[in-house]
């Protein structure tokens, strides 16, 4: 313990980083093994004896992979993990996740297995540094040792690059005995260099993804839906702290918890007094795992209560302990058509983060599950045993579930499920697993006084087959039912029995009666004597083995007051198992309404039977016994969603249970009439006394017609109607029931101001009108005016000279229109000499010289250029007032270096066309993919065969894999053409195309018409379409397929229905007409390095990008014509960029990491100016809404979305927990934006910032542009 106590003393004395002494023995010398160098490298499995528990498993074999992980089985490929968010679909501990590599001696891996007293000593001192109070008689055992020193991320090297100095040191360790393990990250001081890397897909894509530091259980099928994790790390604020805080009291130390004898639901992280090296962050919003902090989104409030302040960590104090904590997710779905999947955690800087799920009905919590896959051929229809007619298994196989063996018995057979499953032999499900139920829930209660109905309400259960848990949502009951049905646990508690915890020699509901079943239910309130029935249907297994259920709830419940909360403490419950076909249980139950601060205990008695077609031949215990250790009632007010949460375990009833006698009460063994209770006493005694609403005629209980007495409590507008037992208060035709839940108030009918005209809305002609949450009208202006939309007026759009110089701009109410001069042909955004041919580039200049912005402006503006006799631009240019002097190329674009000063010789510039021959598509192609590949590609990487003159060979093969295909002169693949290893296909020259233009190919799908979305996956183009603001997700498909493109920037032009995209593999500008039989069409080959954002100007017919190779924004004209720079300074890392067409307003990114920006400018190159660059970290994506006319960008940095308007004022955060952006678009009153670390297309709401749905393709690989395409041009009407 010395070396570890001066480690402690010397890092607290100053509060500084863990020294590298700091770090556990590690090297050659201390016995390390080392791990092979490269890019992604694992070790064999090393033995670990004796095992360790880990996860709630035992940890026979570990391996440490290069990419900063440990886990307990092989690693799969880097891709399918590396650049993805937890959880992960194998096992990982992960200290550093990030794309490493060791190639070339860049650093060292080392790893063993140890039991030397100094490291055990060590390791101990920080364990017990972190949990105080809890780890003072561990003593390890063994120890895990894997230490990643001077590694480097993963880095693309050519010729002219050399590797990164930037290196990182971090170790991760396991100390663990016989009862508890604990894993152990340090990080020294200056040991993170660098904070994420680089994914491999991102080409010449400027893109860092930060590095994930946590857990992950990787229990799930579905990496995407499934398993425990937990986070410590996931941006790069979080990331920067890890070494300079701290959960044990040394900065750079962290501990965890994560394996024991007894049961550990999550990753418990250690706990000590928080010491800062810098004092800048605050430590405790981490310490509690990201697995039990559930949803805040829509800034509801219905978790736990957590802990958020440094004091009430202390350990002088300890945590808080609620008795649920950790048992009821908020995020428990709600209903199937609206249900959002999330999940909230913390991370070291405090920040939320938020993931979802792609099935709108999948929950998670940490815990989240998907239904178990699972082929059902057995009949569902319920059948029973009859010794009359035996059956055999021959016969009846079929009946059985999958994963269930048939037995023949001498009067028939059975169905039993295999090792591993449970059920009852029809219906099989994995043991442990987590399940999901889906139901309908309909009622006609009296609450109260005051009658409710509904129908087909949603029910759904989650349930954690592993420790018993289950939770239950019922949406859409309406008030005052829904706050009264807060006792009635019992209907939660049905799911509780069914998939309880089953102690040895014990069977829980499901492994009795499989998934066909009816419950009966009475409960009767005290001490009004309520009385409700519930009968609760399980219809067999559907879909993706989802139990299915109706529920129906009639009778009477106390009303009760708002703001009421309901508590149940634990409780045992006893079930009687009188044949194969029946369950009985009955109980006395009581609860605590909670009001301000008065407290009321109430109960009520339950009694239930359960009946089901079992198997004759299988012998059940008389009696179990349900324990129930944690209760959990709520009502979320906000999303009407009532829910009830439990955990419990089934067991045997005890040794005397067999024996000893119950009260005829309680087993329903009693002789009182059916309108009569039963009151137990002493022992086996009773009485009978007559319920509520009854009452004695000497020999029985007849009942009381409250209605005729005058003895009922209807309030006015209402009409008593007698019941048995009871009475009911229903409301007049146009009245609903009160709050009181005895009279009726007036129905106010549902007013929609924007139909009925009473908004304060401008006229249509000029405004829009929206109806807002609680039925509030707002106002927008149509595009064409500008106002708050009660007031709007119209935009002069001529004022920013949107027309031809050679046309005529005229105003009109809310648009605008262009006419060409006469003697003119055009459009009016482009005229054209009627007289003569077209111009050239050269003579349309000389005509209309380029707006010269106002301000400073560069030497060349204002000039006008000399053409030859052909209309070409002559090689020498000299500006006729400053006098200097430069070459051009044919293009009419300066030629870098060769501009001469005033008064100098002039430059000696050659011909147009006697310059060397521009590379060819193909050659553009092979040389981006070999700076790809680093300059050395392997041998079953792709490169494009070119022939002398630069055109595609025929024939293309894939390295030396033996796949070949032939291609047409554009390099495409001809379909039908590839061959497999050992034949290769026939292939001709390249001809000349047809005169008649072909049918679309395959891989070019014209989409349906309506709005629909347009997203850029690398060598493709996806169709996403919308119905209203809802993807259609089952209808999406590939628009458009490139092989060998990666596609970045994507655009829509809708007055000639064409695509527009960028290439940064090809270093191109592309189109492609939406119209059947369109081909791609290049019209930008040339001055590209890596084009990135592109957006298209519809009125203008000009289109503008940004290239982040060359540091440049551009324009030209939608044909490639008329290109010009706008802006090649004070850029760093351009990416995204958007245009507003009617105000004539250019906008753009910048994510230079030492100052990011979003810029604006006119759409001529004027007025270039600053709107946001103070909270921002990586704008990736930028959209502009013609509509609101706000500016919204998506920042991968902060995590942000975030809107302003077109002046910088009115900013706003849309969305805080965004994953890893690239691209956004704006569509209605939805946020589309495309995301690394999901691989898909999220949608956000734009009032509420909420995640509603994504779409994750499935070709798994990185979303770039999205763009959204209208019907119609949203812009000026022409």
């Amino acid at each position: 313990m010395r070396a570890v106590a001066a480690v402690l003393a010397a890092a607290l004395a100053v509060g500084a980083a863990l020294p590298r002494p700091g770090l556990l023995p590690h090297g050659p010398a201390r016995g390390d093994v080392r791990l092979r160098p490269g890019d992604d490298e694992s070790s064999p499995g090393v033995p670990l004896r004796p095992a360790p528990r880990l996860y709630g498993r035992a940890a026979r074999r570990l391996y440490v992979g290069t990419n900063g992980v440990i886990s307990t089985q092989d690693f799969p490929r880097e891709t399918q993990y590396v650049d993805d968010d937890f959880p992960t679909d194998f096992p990982v501990i992960a200290p550093f996740l990030a794309d490493l590599d060791t190639s070339g001696d860049r650093g060292n891996i080392y790893y063993r297995q140890d039991n030397s007293p100094d490291v055990l000593d060590q390791a101990v001192g920080y364990i017990q540094a972190g949990f105080p109070h809890t780890t003072g008689s561990f003593v390890p055992t063994n120890a895990f040792i894997a230490t990643w020193e001077d590694v480097g991320a993963y880095q693309e090297l050519s010729q002219d690059t050399e590797p990164s100095r930037k290196l990182n040191t971090f170790q991760a360790a396991i100390a663990y005995n016989d009862e508890d393990t604990y894993a152990i990250f340090l990080y020294p001081e200056g040991g993170l260099q660098f904070l994420g890397t680089r994914p491999k897909e991102s080409y010449n894509v400027q893109l860092e993804l930060p590095a994930r530091v946590g857990f992950s259980w990787g229990d799930g099928d579905d990496p995407k839906r499934d398993g425990l994790f937990h986070s410590l790390a996931s941006s790069e604020p979080a990331l920067w702290n890890l070494e300079r805080e701290s959960n044990t009291g040394v900065p750079g130390v962290w501990v965890f918890h994560v394996g024991s004898v007894a049961p550990l639901e999550h990753v418990e992280p250690g706990a000590a007094p928080v010491r800062h090296a810098s004092s800048s962050a605050d430590y405790t919003r981490t310490l509690y795992s990201r697995a039990d902090h559930y949803s805040r989104a829509d800034h509801t409030s219905m978790e736990l209560p957590a802990q958020h302040s440094s004091d009430t960590l202390h350990p002088d104090h300890g945590p808080p302990a609620p008795a649920l904590q950790g048992i009821v997710p908020k995020g428990l779905p709600a209903s199937l058509g609206q249900e959002r999947s999330r999940r909230l955690h913390s991370n070291v800087d405090g920040s939320a983060q938020q993931s979802y799920s792609a099935n709108p009905s999948s929950y998670s919590s940490g815990h989240h599950g998907v239904g178990v896959e699972e082929d059902m051929h057995f009949n569902p229809d319920v059948f029973t045993y009859s010794a009359a007619s035996r059956e055999t298994c021959a016969q009846h196989h079929g009946r059985c579930s999958p994963h269930a063996f048939c037995t023949d018995y001498a009067t028939g057979v059975c169905c039993h499920c295999r090792a591993t499953y449970y059920g009852n032999g029809r219906q099989c499900l994995p043991e442990g697993a987590v399940h999901r139920l889906n139901g309908k829930v309909s009622g006609s209660l009296t609450v109260g006084r005051a009658s409710v109905r509904f129908q087909d309400v949603d029910l759904h259960a989650y349930i954690v087959g592993s420790d018993g848990r289950t939770y239950t949502a019922i949406s859409g009951v309406p008030q005052p039912a829904a706050r009264a049905l807060l006792p009635l646990l019992p209907i939660g508690g049905l799911f509780a029995w069914l998939f309880a915890l089953e102690e040895p020699g014990s069977e829980n509901g499901f492994s009795i009666t499989g998934a066909e079943f009816t419950q009966n239910l009475e409960v009767t309130f005290y001490p009004g004597e309520e009385t409700v029935h519930i009968t609760q249907t399980a219809e067999g297994l559907g879909a993706d083995n989802y139990l299915s259920l109706k529920t129906h709830i009639q009778g009477q419940v106390p009303f009760l007051q708002e703001n009421t909360t309901v508590h149940i403490a634990p409780y045992k419950e006893l079930y009687h198992y009188s044949n194969s076909a029946a369950v009985t249980s009955s109980a006395q139950r009581e609860y605590v309404l909670v009001a301000g601060t008065t407290n009321q205990t109430l109960s009520y008695r339950l009694r239930q039977n359960i009946t089901f077609a079992g198997c004759p031949h299988t012998r059940l215990l008389a009696r179990q016994r349900l324990s129930v250790a944690r209760a959990f009632t709520l009502y979320d007010s906000q999303e009407h969603v009532l829910r009830y949460a439990l955990a419990a375990r089934i067991g045997s009833a005890g040794d005397n249970a067999e024996n000893s006698p119950v009260n005829p009460c309680l087993d329903s063994t009693h002789t009182c009439e059916a309108t009569a209770r039963c009151q137990p006493g002493a022992g086996m005694e009773y009485t009978c006394e007559c319920a509520a609403g009854y009452r004695s005629d000497g020999r029985g209980c007849r009942d009381v017609d409250e209605c005729a007495e005058g003895l009922n409590q209807c309030g006015p507008f209402t009409v008593c109607l007698n019941g048995p037992g009871s009475y009911r208060c229903e409301c007049h035709s146009g009245y609903r029931p009160a709050e009181d839940g005895q009279g009726c108030v007036l129905l106010a009918p549902v007013s929609n101001p924007c139909e009925d005209g009473s908004h304060p809305c401008a006229p249509g002609d000029r405004a829009r009108c929206l109806i807002r949450a609680g039925g509030q009208p707002a106002c927008e202006c149509l595009p064409g005016y500008t106002g708050d939309g009660i007031s709007c007026s119209d935009v002069d759009e001529c004022a920013e000279n949107p027309c031809h110089p050679a046309a005529v701009c005229y105003n009109t109410q809310g648009s605008f229109s262009c006419r060409c001069h006469p003697g003119y042909e055009g459009d009016g955004f482009q005229c054209t000499h009627g007289s003569t041919q077209r111009l050239t580039p050269c003579q349309h200049e000389r005509l209309y010289p380029r707006e010269v912005p106002s301000g400073p402006s560069p030497v060349s503006n204002g000039h006008v250029p000399q053409c030859d006799e052909q209309g070409r631009y002559r090689p020498l240019q000299c500006h006729s007032s400053t006098g200097h002097c430069w070459c051009v190329d044919a293009a009419g674009q300066e030629i870098a270096g060769t501009r001469t000063a005033p008064g100098s010789t002039p430059p000696r510039c050659g011909t147009p066309g006697s310059t060397e021959r521009p590379p060819t598509m193909c050659e553009r192609w092979r040389q981006s993919l070999l700076e790809h590949y680093g300059g050395s590609p392997r041998s079953d990487q792709y490169v494009p065969q070119c022939d002398v003159e630069g055109n595609f060979t025929p024939l293309q093969c894939h390295g030396d894999s033996g796949y070949c295909w032939c291609v047409d002169e554009s390099g495409r693949e001809i379909q039908g053409t590839r061959s497999e290893p050992g034949s290769t296909p026939p292939c001709l020259p390249s001809v000349a195309p047809p005169s008649v233009r072909p049918s679309p190919r395959p891989d070019v799908s014209p989409p349906a018409t309506g709005t629909f979305l347009l997203y850029a996956q690398g060598q493709q183009i996806g169709y996403l379409p919308l119905n209203g603001t809802q993807l259609q997700k089952e209808a999406a498909k590939t628009l458009l397929s490139l092989h060998g493109s990666i596609m970045v920037g994507i655009d829509y032009d809708c007055r000639e229905k064409t695509i527009y995209w960028t290439d940064v593999a090809g270093r191109t500008i592309s189109r492609a007409s939406l119209e059947p039989g369109a081909e791609p069409e290049t019209i930008i080959n040339s001055g590209l390095i890596s084009p990135e954002g592109l957006a298209v100007d519809h009125l203008r017919r000009a289109m503008f990008w940004t290239d982040s190779g060359l540091d440049k924004i551009e324009r030209a004209r939608l044909d490639g014509s008329e290109r010009r720079v706008l802006f090649d300074t004070d850029l760093v890392n351009p990416r995204a960029i958007a245009v507003d067409p009617v105000r004539g307003n250019l906008y753009w990114t910048d994510w230079n990491r030492e100052a990011p920006k979003i810029e604006t400018s006119t759409v001529n190159g004027a007025n270039r100016r600053v709107l946001v660059n103070k909270d921002i970290g990586l704008p990736n994506g930028l959209t502009f809404d013609p509509f609101s006319k706000l500016l919204c960008w998506a920042d991968a940095g902060t995590k942000h979305l975030e809107c302003t308007f077109p002046d910088g004022t009115g900013r706003r955060v849309i969305q805080n927990n965004l994953n890893y952006p690239f691209s956004i678009i704006s569509y209605a009153n939805h946020f589309y934006h495309t995301d690394w670390r999901r691989d898909g297309v999220i949608a956000v709401d734009k009032e509420t910032g909420s995640f509603t749905d994504e779409y994750l393709p499935e070709q798994r690989s990185h979303l770039y542009g999205i763009t959204a395409v209208y019907p119609y041009c949203p812009g000026a009407r022409k």
